[in-house]
């Protein structure tokens, strides 16, 4: 009859969670691997397969986790730059500054970059006639 002390061993002394709660995912990674390692070496050879079956499953549920979390922080990312466009568009438009004012049209939305490309050349150009004239 086949011993399970090995992969219950294996799964008590090391949970998943934990190591997602560390940081970034190639150190995670990195360390599943010796983790992993480690287990199969001190593993009993007809426990083996066993073994690897949940580390394999271990290491599916980590890359699957991995990913949702890159998603969901590139989400954020996302959103947080959708706002910051949104808030230098209404600061534009309180300005004064001609066609500014909050929009996610993508069209209206180039417009309004090629108008700040201009007003940024045209501030370069006004910097360089200054420093000419003194």
């Amino acid at each position: 009859m086949k011993s399970t002390k090995d992969v219950c061993t294996y799964k008590a002394r090391c949970p998943g969670a934990l190591l997602l709660e560390k940081g970034r995912p190639l150190v995670l990674r990195q360390a599943l691997r010796q983790k992993h390692q480690e287990a199969q070496q001190a593993c009993r050879p007809h426990n083996l397969p066993v073994l690897q079956a949940a580390q394999q499953r271990e290491l599916e549920a980590v890359e699957h986790r991995i990913r949702e979390e890159q998603r969901a922080m590139d989400q954020k990312i996302v959103l947080e730059l959708d706002r910051k466009v949104a808030d230098q568009q209404s600061t534009l438009e309180k300005a004064g500054v001609a066609g500014f004012y909050v929009t996610t049209n993508p069209q209206e939305l180039t417009l309004q970059m090629n108008l700040l490309e201009l007003i940024r050349k045209l501030q370069q150009r006004g910097c360089q006639v200054g420093k000419a004239a003194l």
